[in-house]
């Protein structure tokens, strides 16, 4: 099975089934985060409803505002490795807000305080029951699908101290979608590739990481209760820009494509973000 979230007119948005090339609009569920907290995804098999050309679409984050973003840093072998690190016995958290939350094709907006943008492409994993300290079998049960994104970073402010949080969750930087797919849906193999300007950057199995999805479901459990529409961000194979000698970031007008096989690609123009100048106060 196939969801994705559609930005209607009005500012609305609608949770969708995907049938092939069609999107079928899932009346009364606002996105798939909305779906997954209110509904049964076995009963939107046979919904109908408005229906809209899946490349034509306006998508949104296939979760518009989760209630949690857990991201997970060093988690492919490779990347650990490109960075000189050694492997980590514990995964490494962090959290983004929804606020840095894109669509699948919206603009990455790149911030005047940073010039060193960097991409991450990962595999996303969607929560659809509520757990918490959950054993391996309930951890599995728990994710409801999964995603593409990609962890837009601010290397400069995340390396002005021990702490990354402040690089990871800029606005407007952190395209997720373009749908949420159950796990009969990936091949086995699947391969992560991530591309700036056509050139491959990143490509790894999404088997390499050192923490598996049911592993990080388990941990994070233990920490904090996960619920319905909550999204963990994986961890990043290597390629990445800042390991590069010199290192490689995004300029505006270049575009970055992420796509996982089985589940679908973000095609996202980097832009210059427009700043307004504050209002100047009467004296």
């Amino acid at each position: 099975m196939k969801l994705t979230t559609i930005r209607l007119t009005g500012g609305k948005t609608v949770a969708a089934r995907v049938d092939g090339d069609t999107a079928v609009e899932l009346e009364g569920f606002a996105d798939v985060g909305d779906l997954l907290r209110r509904g049964d995804l076995t009963a939107v098999a046979g919904a109908t409803g408005a229906a809209h050309d899946l490349d034509s679409a306006d998508l949104a984050p296939v979760v518009v505002a989760p209630g949690k973003i857990v991201c997970v840093g060093l988690n492919y072998r490779n990347h650990i490795l490109e960075m000189g690190r050694e492997l980590p016995e514990h995964p490494t958290l962090f959290a983004k807000y929804p606020e840095a939350l894109i669509g699948p094709r919206d603009e990455i907006q790149l911030p005047p305080e940073s010039d060193k943008i960097d991409w991450e492409g990962e595999l996303a994993v969607i929560i659809g029951q509520t757990v918490r300290r959950a054993d391996a079998e309930q951890a599995a049960a728990a994710i409801a699908g999964y995603s593409v994104l990609n962890d837009v970073t601010a290397r400069d402010y995340q390396y002005r101290s021990t702490q990354w949080f402040q690089g990871k969750t800029w606005e407007n930087s952190t395209p997720l979608g373009p749908v949420m797919v159950t796990g009969d849906e990936i091949p086995d193999g699947a391969q992560l590739v991530t591309r700036l300007d056509g050139e491959e950057v990143q490509r790894t199995g999404i088997d390499d990481l050192v923490f598996g999805t049911v592993a990080l479901v388990q941990y994070i459990s233990t920490i904090v209760t996960l619920k319905p529409g909550d999204v963990i961000a994986t961890g990043t194979p290597g390629g990445v820009g800042h390991a590069r000698e010199p290192g490689r970031y995004l300029q505006a007008g270049q575009t970055l494509t992420t796509a996982i096989d089985g589940i679908g690609e973000l095609v996202n123009v980097a832009v210059t973000e427009q700043v307004t100048a504050p209002a100047a106060r009467d004296a």
